[in-house]
């Protein structure tokens, strides 16, 4: 009697400590979230291979508004915008948010999510109980998923029914040996062609591994989170956990394995392994429960987004609390775009500028690093923020609800044998071909055929720009090619200009966008700066004088 009072004591003290162990975390992992509240995340490893697949995978971004391309991605460099707004507590959740911001959809679905993160910015209380909750899926099991919604199903093998033949032989063979031992000896073949199937199905079932472990937390998950009625009014139907619990049973089946980490277990997993081989038990529940996926798969789908949704939420919440100077936009079906002290989020210190266009286009001239290349790039970033996040680094945004389309960093293709020029052509054309789009597209492009003549380059240029500038779209156009201001300006472009001083012998670029084109030239100044032999510099101001003044 006292043995079983000392266990029993011991059993209380272990559950007591574990619980007041297990509070203490909790407390001080939900400080640490108030605490980051607002701030970057620190020392954090961004595997865009995995964070990109939901959207790689996704068949549904064919159905959306706008889907910003590779070429943009590069271009507009956002996988570092993406590591700058990402907040998120859990893998899915950043899955989900790539996803978002490379897929715009209606203005409709973006006041919807605009609305359920204004409910997180205003009660941080709630945010943070919802952090620790999606923080149970931050481990990179959770990246996949997006496997058991994406990928292509696992085929049932055709010889199934011998597997079944066979669990129903061993089973026959137990109940008979009690009458006819004779019979154990049937088991030995048995079970040995049972081992053959059960360790060639483990491949299978490795490959479905992570992406059913993290089914069943991500289950458990969804269930408290739909337990507050403030995030429930936000989704119009959560009955995919009920139809998703159905499975749960299989899943956690399918899981334990992985879950065995504890050696004391290990006694346990083998004489399960040992049941689970005799009777091609986990071999035949795995074609069960990928029935089950198939027939679930919406529904998966559907606590995919539930989850991602309310985490990415959560960290645009937080992304708006951090205070950083931003804005929320309004778009328009004017065809204006008008912007007051707009900044690139990544550059620090960033110089302000303010943008007005009217039905119009931009033709924007200035030197190498005077910043107009810059000042497109963050014209855009901002629209795609917009469209995306409903936000903006800025004091006010207005513009159309625009498709986005650039050709901006241009490389020539070693494997395709591709030239510079080659690649501008089919880049350019790409636009052509969606400048037929009535709705309002933004294009922006730098240096226009950089890759051929000053001659054609200008000549086709200037075709092309003018071909763009439809009433419905806006262009955005860098250009070193003054002439360009000259023949364009009449096609309902603004003319715009970056220019850099020479002060005290020293180089100084102001970053401040000014109206009309570039008047003065400065590039000899500058060689001229930086010590280049006299014999150049005199050369050149006479090549100058000759034939350009």
């Amino acid at each position: 009697m006292n043995y079983f009072l000392c266990i029993a004591v011991i059993f209380i003290l272990w559950f007591l400590v574990s619980n007041f162990n297990k509070k203490k975390r909790l407390k001080k992992r939900s400080a640490l979230l108030y605490k980051n509240w607002g701030n970057l995340k620190k020392d954090e490893y961004f595997n865009f291979f995995v964070i990109g697949k939901y959207f790689e995978n996704n068949a549904h971004k064919e159905k959306a508004y706008h889907i910003l391309s590779e070429k943009s991605k590069i271009d507009f460099d956002i996988d570092d915008i993406f590591k700058f707004v990402d907040r998120t507590s859990s893998k899915i959740g950043q899955q989900y948010l790539y996803f978002k911001l490379r897929t715009i959809g209606t203005l409709k679905d973006l006041l919807k999510f605009d609305a359920l993160t204004t409910l997180f910015q205003k009660d941080k209380d709630l945010s943070v109980s919802c952090q620790l909750e999606l923080s149970k899926l931050n481990n990179n099991d959770s990246y996949y998923l997006e496997e058991l919604i994406n990928d292509k199903p696992l085929e049932k093998p055709k010889y199934l029914w011998i597997v079944r033949g066979l669990t129903i032989t061993a089973i026959l063979s137990i109940i008979l040996l009690f009458f006819y031992p004779i019979f154990s000896l049937l088991l030995v073949p048995v079970f040995s062609a049972n081992l053959f199937f059960h360790y060639k199905n483990k491949y299978s079932v490795a490959y479905y591994l992570n992406g059913v472990t993290q089914l069943s937390s991500a289950l458990k998950v969804s269930k408290k989170l739909a337990k507050n009625p403030k995030i429930v009014a936000h989704f119009k139907d959560i009955s995919f956990i009920e139809s998703i619990k159905s499975i749960q049973l299989k899943t956690e089946f399918i899981a334990f394995e992985k879950n065995v980490t504890d050696e004391y277990l290990f006694f346990f997993w083998f004489l399960a392994e040992m049941i689970k081989i005799l009777f091609n038990v986990e071999y035949l529940i795995f074609y069960s429960f990928l029935d089950a996926i198939s027939k679930e798969r919406k529904s998966i789908e559907s606590l995919f987004i539930f989850i991602g949704e309310i985490d990415a939420a959560i960290s645009t919440a937080s992304l708006k609390s951090g205070g950083l100077k931003i804005c929320t936009p309004t778009f328009n079906n004017d065809n204006e775009l008008k912007v007051t002290n707009l900044k690139h989020p990544l550059i620090e210190n960033c110089i302000p500028n303010d943008v007005f266009l009217s039905q119009k286009s931009m033709l924007l001239t200035g030197s190498n690093m005077s910043g107009k290349t810059t000042f497109i790039r963050t014209v855009t970033v901002n629209s795609i923020l917009a469209q995306t996040l409903n936000i903006c680094f800025a004091d006010t945004y207005a513009a159309p609800f625009y498709k986005i389309y650039s050709s901006i960093r241009i490389t020539d293709d070693l494997l395709d044998n591709t030239s510079y020029y080659l690649q501008e052509v089919l880049t350019v054309k790409e636009l052509i071909d969606a400048s037929n789009d009535s709705n309002p597209c933004l294009f922006v492009l730098d240096e226009i055929f950089k890759g051929t003549n000053t001659i054609e380059r200008i000549s086709g240029g200037k075709a092309i720009l003018s071909y763009l500038n439809k009433k419905q779209h806006t262009v955005l156009v860098s250009t070193h090619d003054i002439e360009l201001t000259d023949l364009l300006v009449k096609e309902n472009y603004d003319l715009y200009h970056f220019s850099e001083q020479i002060e005290d012998n020293n180089l100084f670029f102001d970053h401040q966008l000014k109206p009309g084109k570039l008047k003065t030239r400065n590039a000899i100044k500058i060689l001229e700066l930086y010590k280049y032999p006299a014999a150049i510099i005199k050369n050149a101001k006479e090549i100058e004088s000759t034939y350009f003044d």
